[in-house]
């Protein structure tokens, strides 16, 4: 009976990983705490500690458990879902660009639930939980669109070109939202404006109910996943010279990548740069294993999320900075890197 062995640099890599994984996690707990503290009505620690045990006062358990925790933990999926769809969509791409909000898929989401909630009211039970769906369908579309307008039976799916054609699909997306939102009345062009710029608009439960789901499936499917993206990121040739069906791996992905972005859109509104930075920099911490790097990425982007939503509730009080509008000004300098990285 042989027994494997791991080399030392095989226990190194798996050693830094876990440290990795836990210092991230931690500074989710403490940003989690922080947060809970943060917002206009001020709760102070010994007052939120004594609202989670059951003895605050109606005003503070409203403030907590009404407005502030569901919240939170919609920042925290929200980031989590879009920086694993960016490292699966980086991955499968072959481009350090790619992401939701660069391909367009999320102005495809936001679209469809912009439609939706101009014409319809979202305050009952069951818009909230079409809204992804909805989502789903306007991604779906547009990463369609994008897709057949990018490949060429030539040279096949070029990452360069699929991210230009991204680019402008979006901006085209985002030109009829605009013109969409001015036909609406100063109430639901306000709050139309606030949701393109990336506001986590959906401040009860039943938004964490109907976001929840698709995370709990759709994130344990990518991580279950890692290995294909390890053996698709050797080349095509390769990929099927393992035995692999490397279209049906793709489209798979694809349909994983995009259903993560709809359904945060649905929630969060136009938030880009999230599945763009995360990823990045998760692959700098853990290295390119998908393994460890889908995790690593996840939790990148709920801290990310989770800290520029408080920054938003806190640097200009009372009125708040939105979510989508923190993160670019981190984000943008960023993407300039990046790309000017590209060129050179």
């Amino acid at each position: 009976m042989h027994r494997t062995t791991l080399s030392p640099n095989d226990n190194e890599r798996r050693t830094r990983a876990i440290t990795v994984l836990s210092l991230l996690a931690i500074l989710i707990v403490v940003v989690f705490i922080v947060s809970m503290n943060t917002g206009f009505m001020r709760l102070s620690p010994r007052e939120v500690l004594h609202t989670l045990l059951g003895d605050g006062t109606h005003q503070q358990k409203l403030i907590l458990f009404d407005f502030r925790l569901p919240r939170i933990v919609i920042s925290l999926l929200v980031g989590a879902g879009f920086a694993v769809s960016g490292c699966i969509l980086q991955s499968l791409a072959r481009n350090a660009l790619a992401e939701p909000a660069t391909l367009g898929i999320s102005a495809g989401a936001g679209f469809a639930v912009i439609i939706f909630i101009s014409f319809f009211p979202a305050t009952t039970a069951a818009p909230v939980f079409v809204l992804p769906l909805l989502a789903l369908g306007g991604a779906s579309l547009t990463a369609a669109l994008i897709y057949v307008l990018a490949y060429r039976k030539a040279d096949g799916l070029s990452p360069t070109r699929l991210i230009l054609i991204g680019i402008a699909v979006a901006a085209g997306i985002n030109a009829c939202q605009l013109v969409l939102a001015l036909r609406l009345d100063p109430n639901n062009y306000q709050f139309v404006a606030t949701w393109i710029a990336g506001k986590i608009w959906g401040g009860d439960w039943r938004f964490v109910l109907a976001l929840l789901p698709w995370i709990a499936i759709l994130l344990p499917f990518a991580f279950y996943k890692a290995r294909i993206l390890n053996v698709l990121n050797l080349g095509d040739h390769t990929s099927v010279g393992l035995g692999m069906r490397v279209e049906k791996e793709r489209i798979l992905l694809l349909v994983t990548a995009v259903a993560l972005a709809g359904s945060c859109v649905a929630v969060s509104g136009g938030i880009g740069f999230v599945g763009l930075i995360a990823p990045h920099l998760a692959r700098k911490l853990v290295g390119p294993r998908h393994q460890v790097l889908l995790p690593a990425s996840a939790l990148t982007g709920a801290l990310l999320m989770i800290t520029a939503d408080t920054i938003g509730r806190w640097v200009l009080q009372p009125a708040e900075v939105p979510t989508g509008i923190v993160v670019a000004i981190i984000g943008a300098p960023y993407f300039l890197y990046l790309l000017a990285k590209s060129k050179a």
